[in-house]
């Protein structure tokens, strides 16, 4: 019945108050649109969590941002401050693709994506409401500015959501540089042979999977370049590079702490190392 009446508001243009739904109305156009959606409660680090999703919809031809967005892009900014009863929300983000571009390769979605949300009531005998402010990017032969905005009632209990379920396992997991799986960072070194100095990944991975890395430096305001494959791996692996390029000002990558998130098929993963 509620799936029922939503599809009925959303033919005749109602607004859905939060409290009646598991989701949101969609706040957006043709091009793209977003809503917040729940289910489930989970217990993370000895917090019980509420279970939510901010999804943004995507017509055909379109794409949006990951965290990082390459060479050129804007990333989604989620703003939760005016939400009532919530001590923190942590948004995960789902493996991204890479594409190329003519003015450089790019990270991002594609298709419609759902970013898992992690919610902790302040107190947890009470519903909270998530209130989202959204700024994010939308691409299809030119990249426009988009702004969204939607709100839901999420109470604790209740069935997990699928969506949500399947949307958290698309995370990367955090994994140990030289873990032994199958897909794995094996080894990160610095390459002084070239100017600027380059960073050395070798990965090992199913054969049968392409495989995708992209590397974040310690703060935002870091712009390095999507790793790309080269020659050289040992047997077994496979070898990415990237220049040691797109530093902010003044910082030095002599001992930074950098992030490489590798994507193989539906696995993925993400590493922490110091580039020493």
């Amino acid at each position: 019945m509620v799936v029922r009446t939503l599809a009925l508001a959303a033919t005749l243009g109602w607004v859905v108050p939060a409290a009646l739904a598991d989701l949101s109305a969609w706040d957006g156009d043709a091009r793209a649109g977003v809503r917040i959606v729940s289910g489930g409660t989970k217990v993370e680090g000895g917090r019980s969590l509420l279970r939510g999703g901010v999804e943004i919809r995507l017509a055909p031809g379109w794409k949006t941002y990951w965290r990082y967005p390459g060479d050129s892009g804007v990333p989604p900014q989620f703003d939760f401050a005016k939400s009532e009863n919530v001590k923190s929300v942590e948004v995960l983000w789902p493996a991204p693709e890479r594409f190329a571009e003519a003015d450089g390769t790019v990270i991002g979605y594609h298709t419609s994506v759902l970013f898992p949300l992690e919610i902790e009531p302040l107190d947890a005998s009470k519903p909270v409401v998530v209130r989202l402010a959204l700024d994010y990017a939308i691409c299809e032969k030119v990249c426009i500015p988009a702004q969204a905005k939607a709100e839901l009632a999420i109470k604790a209990g209740g069935k997990a959501d699928t969506a949500i379920i399947a949307a958290e396992k698309s995370v990367p997991r955090a994994q140990p540089l030289g873990a032994d799986a199958a897909l794995s960072i094996k080894t990160v070194r610095r390459d002084e042979s070239r100017k600027p100095a380059r960073v050395l990944i070798d990965v090992a991975a199913p054969a049968d999977a392409p495989v995708s890395i992209f590397a974040e430096g310690p703060t935002p305001d870091w712009a390095l370049p999507v790793p790309d494959k080269v020659d050289g791996a040992p047997a077994g692996l496979q070898r990415f590079a990237f220049a040691l390029d797109g530093l902010p000002p003044g910082a030095s990558d002599k001992g930074a702490t950098l992030k490489v998130t590798a994507v193989a098929g539906t696995e993925a993963i993400e590493t922490t190392f110091r580039l020493d």
